[in-house]
């Protein structure tokens, strides 16, 4: 159904961890792109299936090789490596340095990933942890074919001065040409809270019609809960059931409203008349296939609430 590009404009809000509980609890088969510029943590924080380390030089690397003698949807999957709990990967670069190796390539990924969503053999979703825009400003190449951009900010006055400028800075260079016409423009641009405030709902409404007065593009869709415990246990770093933290209850409610938002328009896109969330490939994982994650829609009332 998508590429799903996820990224922030500067700091740390959270980024990778937003990516991997979105991939894990999606509704569709989803492939985890570490597609970070900077480089990828999943080989520190996550074991194989086969119970050892993850190869760091089969994923993005190894991709990027194959991207220069041209790329099809289906050969991502040769370069993916199921981890430990069943959710699939392209493992990330080992440094900064290695994305010389990306240089001119990332439209080449890109439309890759918008296409698996097409494949007969393996149709996947792609979710793309792209880490800081700034970092590589090429990584952007991956944003033209996407269906959905989602910058991920904490709501510090200055956070969100920056999310709402990038999205206008994106919205000029990925829109540019559409503007003025009769059709909705794209890839959309959403907007992805991080806040521990029991009120996020209150908080999300503000920072949207903060975006709209601005006559940005962007819009908020939806909030991740600031969780410290839950992504040290999402990342394998401590006890507990990363399912039942309310990092990943806030992202089972994301998943779920972006697929009710989205997802009608995304299938009909990509294969139509197909019913939303249902392809003609048996899927090899099931969603929440991470340690702790386990499947399912059970959301609290709002991100953040207890419940």
């Amino acid at each position: 159904m998508a590429l799903i590009a996820i990224a922030a404009d500067k700091g740390s809000p959270g980024v990778t961890t937003t990516a991997v509980a979105l991939a894990a609890v999606w509704p569709r088969r989803a492939l985890l792109a570490e597609a970070d510029p900077a480089g990828g943590d999943l080989v520190y924080r996550c074991a194989a299936a086969h119970g050892g380390p993850l190869d760091p030089n089969t994923g993005m690397l190894s991709l990027a090789a194959a991207a220069r003698r041209g790329l099809v949807a289906e050969q991502l999957w040769d370069h993916a490596q199921p981890v430990s709990g069943g959710l699939e990967v392209l493992v990330g670069l080992g440094n900064s340095e290695q994305s010389v190796g990306l240089s001119g390539v990332w439209p080449v990924l890109g439309n890759a990933f918008a296409g698996l969503a097409r494949s007969q053999q393996g149709a996947a979703d792609v979710i793309a942890d792209c880490g800081r825009i700034g970092v590589d400003p090429a990584v952007a190449g991956l944003f033209a074919p996407a269906s959905l951009v989602l910058l991920v900010s904490r709501t510090e006055p200055e956070q969100l001065a920056r999310v709402r400028d990038r999205a206008a800075a994106l919205s000029n260079r990925l829109h540019g040409t559409q503007r003025g016409t009769a059709h909705v423009v794209t890839p959309l641009i959403g907007v992805v809270l991080v806040t521990g405030a029991r009120d996020s709902a209150k908080i999300a409404g503000q920072v949207n019609d903060m975006l709209v007065a601005s006559q940005s593009v962007a819009r908020v869709v939806g909030v991740v809960a600031h969780d410290p415990a839950g992504a040290e246990q999402l990342a394998g770093r401590r006890r507990g059931s990363a399912g039942k933290s309310l990092l990943v209850r806030s992202v089972r409610k994301l998943a779920v409203d972006l697929h009710r938002q989205f997802g009608p328009a995304w299938a009909a896109e990509f294969a139509p008349g197909a019913v939303p969330g249902v392809t003609g490939a048996a899927p090899r994982t099931a969603p929440g296939a991470v340690p702790g994650v386990a499947p399912g829609f059970a959301t609290p009332d709002r991100p953040g609430d207890p419940r």
